[in-house]
């Protein structure tokens, strides 16, 4: 039987090497696997700039359009700014703008893998980076920790991000995203600090999330405990099985990730109480209340002349500043109106440690064997075998 005419047989055979080679070159290629074609569906929504009056977008082979698809002309980089009901660009009025490129979006001069979407929020521009959920987890990790730790803790901080985020996607899916890209969530900044190692963390445990009877959990983290993890319901009033908290000397061995001190005046702290909606007044002297049974604050006592009182340790260190006030175990003292903070620990202490997971990963432990300790009875799976 005869498929095609013989004159056309050669360059049959050549089409054939051709494409074969090429192939085989975009197989060996180092990007090729970047991600696995099973975890290409799973993309994340992450708010990148919120309440913006003015955002700056660019990017080689950048292609923006309208909210009904259609292709715009513009000069680049595009100035997009807030105006009343909607988004303006050279004098024209838009709802939505989508920007995409074939390597990267350069929002206010970051890069951003996927694409951008720009939105009018109630304060300003709202800029949504829409990627695929490994590719986002690669650009997250050196901003959450050091690609340069044991490789083990890198895989256990890819698992415990990638469980995190899958979380927050089905608790948010009605929403226009599905994280912030701060410390409210977790800290992105794009593609600017990507790297090998992340990228093989990311790479070896493709898809793989931490569970607990089946559910993907509440896989909440933080930088370090100061010697013991804490029990969820101490800090938002939900109990979880996983997260009742368990011994961690491991932080402890790496000081200047753990210890810490700060100094702030009367008048200054009053400020920032009021700045975070506490109603006071004449705050002449601050005093730590009572602890939990993980040497945690439960209360900040303020003396002041109108307004004041007890409040939880967790208000106080919102108010003040998660900067200033690395977490809830601390003492303070008094120094003509100076106070002088002293803690150890940074972060709410819920979850994993991550410097205590450095640590571990350092005594020989695997990123399986670090999970199952700051999560007891929790189990990793695929998330394609749990969907």
């Amino acid at each position: 039987m005869c498929f095609y005419p013989r004159v056309l047989q050669p360059l049959y055979r050549a089409y054939i090497i051709v494409l074969l080679t090429l192939v085989m070159t975009a197989v060996s290629w180092p990007g090729w696997n970047r991600i696995d074609a099973a975890v290409v569906e799973e993309t994340i929504r992450i708010a990148i700039v919120k309440s913006a009056s003015e955002v700056t977008v660019a990017g080689d082979g950048l292609l923006v359009t309208n909210e009904k698809g259609d292709a715009l002309v513009v000069s680049l980089p595009v100035t997009v700014t807030s105006a009343k009901g909607g988004l303006l660009v050279e004098g024209k009025r838009y709802q939505r703008l989508h920007f995409s490129a074939p390597v990267a979006v350069l929002v206010n001069n970051k890069p951003y893998r996927g694409r951008a979407e720009l939105s009018v929020a109630d304060k300003g521009i709202l800029v949504v980076n829409q990627l695929p959920l490994e590719e986002y987890l690669v650009g997250l990790i050196n901003c959450e920790i050091s690609s340069a730790w044991p490789i083990d803790a890198v895989k256990a901080q890819a698992i415990i991000a990638r469980t995190y985020a899958v979380n927050r996607k089905m608790a948010r899916s009605g929403l226009p995203y599905h994280l912030e890209s701060s410390v409210m969530d977790q800290v992105y900044e794009g593609s600017l600090i990507e790297d090998s190692r992340s990228r093989r963390a990311v790479l070896d445990t493709t898809g793989q999330v931490l569970t607990f009877s089946g559910a993907v959990i509440q896989a909440f983290y933080h930088s370090s405990c100061g010697g013991r993890t804490e029990a969820s319901e101490n800090v938002w009033g939900a109990s979880l099985p996983y997260l009742k908290g368990v011994e961690c000397q491991y932080c402890l061995t790496s000081p200047t990730g753990t210890v810490w001190e700060y100094k702030l005046s009367l008048p200054e702290i009053e400020e920032r109480l009021r700045a975070g909606g506490h109603k006071i007044a004449g705050l002449y002297d601050l005093k730590a209340g009572s602890s939990n049974s993980r040497g945690r604050l439960k209360q900040v006592i303020l003396l002041a002349t109108k307004g004041g009182g007890a409040i939880s340790g967790d208000q106080f260190r919102k108010a003040v500043g998660y900067g200033a006030i690395k977490s809830t175990r601390f003492t303070v003292k008094n120094s003509n109106d100076e106070l002088s903070f002293s803690g150890s620990g940074n972060g709410h202490g819920v979850g994993l440690c991550q410097w205590g997971a450095k640590q571990r990963a350092l005594d020989g432990f695997a990123f399986g064997e670090i999970l199952s300790y700051y999560y007891p009875g929790t189990e990793l799976k695929k998330l394609s075998d749990i969907r």
